[in-house]
């Protein structure tokens, strides 16, 4: 009887422990959450990022701070998301480097694009727009591949790193159209454009985001875009199906990536702020105003594009394009 009276008390008091201890456990969000951005100031990650932070603070009363970690084609910070904590105060704003790095490296990386993550929610699709310094002779997208054709090697196209869209939509079009044009990595969409207006390279596929401003103003030349159809912010730009590539589509995607091991209760209560972010007013019509398209969704909506990516990328990837 002593026995059964002891194990009583002592379930008890682990209950009364566990009931002490989530009592005394905050809410989330209970501190700052950090918001990796894995490319360089400047660019259409960081923009995004920045626009998303800021009303999230708002929503959630907490402050979200973007921190920029480039380099590697957004491995670097891939690789800090994957090692922090899985508590919700670390979070990544992702592309789809993290589908196409796996294929494009030839040694294995450091995370798992599937195992190490926990999707959040996919924010917006962005179209690619192809554009040159304005010494580049060539007015269309047509001219541009006579032009690399009669000079094999001798042209040169800036990305944003390995495995970013820049680099994954130029090796495409170097693909379809048969042209070899050289590749010049940088860290970050910023970076990449501001070598593309100081003639250090002639030529770049970029998000819209970054590269409005520099079209309006002349900096640089919009031959087209790689979406399936015309963009509203650049009517007057045709798109690369059209104007010399038939079939030629590629689109950009931004999502948001937690550690995996995330509390699903963190997960559903990010997705749902995001979510309400997404769909006010002012939010959308920025977003939509640097040709970005707003998605939105579920975590496993966002899944899906990630795996489906992973494969796409794996079929398409040639081993003259894989580096290390």
């Amino acid at each position: 009887m002593m026995r059964e009276l002891a194990r009583g008390v002592l379930a008890c008091a682990v209950l009364l422990a566990a009931f002490d201890a989530s009592a005394q456990a905050p809410a989330w969000p209970a501190n700052t959450i950090r918001l990796i951005a894995p490319y360089a100031a400047g660019g259409a990650v960081d923009i995004v990022s920045r626009l998303i932070a800021q009303r999230m603070s708002e929503s959630i009363g907490r402050p979200v701070i973007v921190e920029n970690r480039p380099g590697a084609g957004s491995m670097v910070g891939s690789e800090l998301l994957a090692r922090s904590a899985p508590d919700g105060y670390t979070l990544m704003m992702a592309n789809i480097a993290l589908s196409a790095n796996p294929a494009l490296h030839k040694r294995k990386l450091a995370y798992d694009p599937v195992k190490d993550f926990a999707p959040v929610i996919q924010i917006v699709d962005l179209a690619t727009v192809l554009i040159v310094n304005p010494a580049v002779p060539a007015k269309t997208v047509a001219e541009l591949i006579a032009l690399a054709k009669a000079q094999p090697g001798k042209l040169n196209y800036a990305s944003a790193g390995f495995g970013s869209v820049n680099h994954l939509a130029a090796e495409l079009f170097n693909h379809e159209a048969g042209i070899d044009v050289v590749h010049v990595p940088y860290q970050g969409g910023g970076p990449s454009i501001a070598a593309l207006v100081a003639g250090d390279v002639q030529i770049e596929f970029i998000t819209l985001p970054p590269s409005l401003p520099f079209i309006k103003d002349g900096r640089v030349r919009a031959l087209g875009v790689s979406s399936a159809k015309r963009q509203p912010v650049l009517p007057d730009v045709p798109t690369i199906a059209e104007a010399a590539i038939p079939g030629f589509t590629l689109t950009e995607w931004y999502g948001i990536l937690a550690p995996a091991g995330t509390p699903r209760e963190i997960v559903a209560k990010l997705n749902a702020e995001i979510n309400r972010v997404l769909a006010i007013p002012e939010v959308r019509d920025k977003l939509s105003g640097m040709g970005a398209e707003v998605v939105g969704g579920d975590p496993e909506h966002f899944a899906r594009r990630i795996q489906g990516d992973l494969k796409r990328w794996n079929a398409t990837i040639k081993p003259e394009m894989r580096v290390d």
